[in-house]
C-alpha cells in the first residue's frame, strides 16, 4: 500500500475518535459546539491539522478555540491508547474557514434571488425544461 493511503486512514480514525471524544467524554463548557470537519496527516504521521467549525459568533469561536487546545494533551493520550500507534500525531486545530464562506455565499445568493424578480426570467432563459411552460401563460 501507499504511504497517502496510510495517512488517509490514520487521519480518518483520528477524525472520528476526536469527534466520539468531544461529543461524549470532554466535558469543558467553552468547548460549546465544535464539529471536525476534517483532518489531515502529514505522510510521516507525525502531525494532524484538525479542522473545525464551531456554532456561534466570534467569541464563542475564540472560547472554543481555546478549550480545544487546553485539551490537547488529554485528547493526544486517548488518541494514542485507542488507535496503537507507536506515536501519535501532534494535534494542531485549526479554525476551517471553508464552511463560514459557503454560508456567505448561499446567503448572497438568497438576497440575490429575493431583490431581483428578472431572476426565475433568467432561468427560463437558460433552457430549463421545467420552466419552459412558464413561457405558454404570457
Amino acid at each position: 500500500m501507499s504511504q497517502g493511503s496510510r495517512s488517509a486512514r490514520v487521519a480518518d480514525q483520528i477524525r472520528s475518535e476526536l469527534a466520539m471524544m468531544l461529543a461524549r467524554e470532554l466535558h469543558d463548557p467553552g468547548i460549546g459546539f465544535v464539529t471536525i470537519t476534517r483532518v489531515q496527516v502529514s505522510p510521516d504521521l507525525q502531525h494532524a491539522r484538525v479542522y473545525y467549525t464551531a456554532l456561534g459568533d466570534d467569541r464563542a469561536r475564540q472560547n472554543s478555540d481555546r478549550a480545544l487546545h487546553r485539551a490537547i494533551p488529554f485528547l493526544r493520550r486517548q488518541i494514542g491508547s485507542r488507535l496503537r500507534l507507536k506515536r501519535v500525531a501532534e494535534l494542531e486545530f485549526i479554525y476551517d474557514q471553508s464552511i463560514a464562506g459557503q454560508d456567505r455565499i448561499e446567503q448572497l445568493l438568497n438576497e440575490i434571488r429575493t431583490h431581483d424578480p428578472a431572476a426565475p426570467d433568467r432561468a427560463a432563459a437558460s433552457g430549463s425544461p421545467d420552466t419552459d411552460h412558464d413561457d405558454d401563460q404570457s
